[in-house]
């Protein structure tokens, strides 16, 4: 388990966390979101030593990273695929991190298999691509087969074979128990490997809660209705005060609930092709919550006008 409690990172004047406190069971997939410039590296960094904190802790089943004797072994961290040595091999790279903590040369081996970069082991890293670079990465993640797996990011770089090749390795390894943290801008891909979320914004907890909590809370919600007499449907839904946007053929209902439209329907005489309740995605559901907390935003008039791209 990861246990944060009141972290806070400053930078100067600059408050990069603030005050966050946040836990990661064992079992499941916790994905970390926020926007650019939110804080997710940084907590990332501070919570397995690489930055100072100015206060709070960041514990793995009760202890902090520097008291882990062999820390490959506990917790598993990649935070840059591309700190790796560019002169070394593949599996020299794997070997003196296998070395530093005790481990036997044939894990190297077997993580290289896990990864898929056999074929490559004697190669370059600096000959590698940066999908290549993060199936290395993954394979330092997992040398010491640890409780925990944090990672930055870890689908940058990697085609569509690899993307779902980490979202199923993933999920297997929280099967397994472990605990997981993942950090990733790709939202279609959190909604199909999360189970749970934390989501900050400017270094500050925003929310934390399952996946499906964090759509039904926050994603919007409407009705969709086909019908032979759509017109007398929307005619009657407008006379109550009902919000209604008009599609081909189909007409969308906002801020009421489909059994409302059902018996509306019903006591006009309305025939019903299709009565049914929309959600927004996981997308729609943290730009809605994290949109006063997002640094840098588009000019989406120029955008149009195909000034910026």
């Amino acid at each position: 388990m990861i246990t944060v409690e009141g972290l806070t990172k400053k930078y100067g004047s600059t408050t990069a966390v603030d005050s966050l406190s946040f836990t990661v069971t064992p079992g499941r997939v916790t994905g970390f979101l926020g926007p650019n410039g939110s804080g997710k590296s940084t907590s990332m960094r501070c919570m397995i030593g690489l930055d100072r904190v100015q206060s709070g802790t960041a514990l793995f089943d009760g202890k902090s990273y520097r008291e882990l004797k062999k820390p490959l072994h506990e917790v598993g961290a990649l935070l840059d695929a591309g700190n790796a040595h560019s002169g070394r091999t593949a599996r020299n790279h794997l070997r003196w991190l296998a070395m530093s903590n005790g481990m036997s040369p044939k894990r190297v081996d077997e993580v290289l298999e896990l990864v898929g970069l056999t074929d490559v082991a004697k190669k370059r890293v600096g000959q590698f691509s940066l999908g290549m670079k993060q199936r290395l990465g993954i394979a330092s993640v997992m040398l010491g087969d640890p409780k925990v797996v944090i990672l930055d990011e870890p689908a940058n770089g990697l085609d569509p074979e690899g993307i779902r090749w980490i979202r199923e390795m993933l999920k297997h390894l929280a099967s397994q128990g472990r605990s997981v943290l993942v950090s990733s801008h790709l939202l279609s891909e959190m909604a199909l490997m999360a189970d749970d979320l934390i989501v900050i914004g400017k270094g500050r907890l925003i929310t934390e809660c399952t996946v499906p909590d964090f759509i039904d809370r926050y994603a919007k919600k409407w009705v969709v209705v086909k019908s032979p007499q759509l017109d007398s449907l929307v005619s009657a839904a407008q006379s109550q005060g009902m919000h209604v946007s008009l599609g081909q053929d189909v007409a969308e209902f906002h801020g009421v609930a489909a059994a409302t439209i059902g018996e509306l329907a019903a006591k006009n005489n309305v025939v019903l092709h299709e009565l049914s309740t929309q959600t927004g995605s996981l997308e729609d559901a943290f730009l809605e919550v994290t949109a006063d907390a997002v640094q840098y935003h588009g000019n989406s008039e120029a955008q149009s006008k195909g000034v910026a791209s």
